[in-house]
């Protein structure tokens, strides 16, 4: 990872991280079909209003590579079924990273550095969702220490599960994580 720099987002980066953001998930449009077009607003519309998450960029030499939010415990979340859910724990959402950037530790990068905040916030844990559609990312996350939380799972169309993941070694509030 050499020249990545880790850090809170600007006001300019708005552009470069929908673009990254885009190009990183554009994979899934032909698998997913009809609902590529719903999940593609669904990011577009996240990334035009974060708050309030953090949101976290990877950056080499001037030019953003990777993206990835961080929503606190608490905030309400609307599931692409229209169920309103208050998050009990952090939550990392979309991660992202260049197409040409990967393989190359950004996006374990980007997690470890969500967990550290969450670490400093006292948080008990963090959760994220993904599908099965997104191997890379599940191989990542499973490596990194997440584990499967089948309660944190839901269905956005038939057929269709948005898995539940929980990061398994933050432990009680103000415990430690390895990173």
């Amino acid at each position: 990872m050499n020249g990545v720099q880790v850090r809170d987002t600007r006001p300019a980066d708005r552009a470069a991280v929908e673009a990254v953001t885009l190009a990183a998930y554009a994979e899934y449009a032909t698998p997913m079909r009809e609902l590529w077009s719903v999940y593609r607003a669904n990011i577009v519309a996240t990334l035009a209003d974060v708050e309030p998450a953090e949101q976290i960029v990877a950056e080499q030499d001037g030019a953003v590579i990777g993206a990835a939010l961080l929503y606190p415990a608490g905030h309400v979340v609307t599931t692409p079924d229209g169920a309103q859910i208050a998050l009990r724990w952090p939550e990392i959402r979309l991660l992202a990273v260049a197409p040409g950037a990967r393989g190359r530790g950004v996006g374990a990068a980007l997690v470890k550095e969500c967990l550290r905040r969450a670490r400093l916030a006292d948080a008990p844990t963090v959760t994220l969702h993904t599908t099965d559609l997104m191997r890379a990312a599940l191989r990542l996350y499973e490596r990194l220490g997440f584990v499967r939380a089948p309660e944190l799972d839901f269905q956005p169309a038939p057929g269709m599960t948005i898995k539940g993941y929980r990061f398994r070694e933050i432990l009680g509030g103000g415990g430690t994580c390895s990173t």
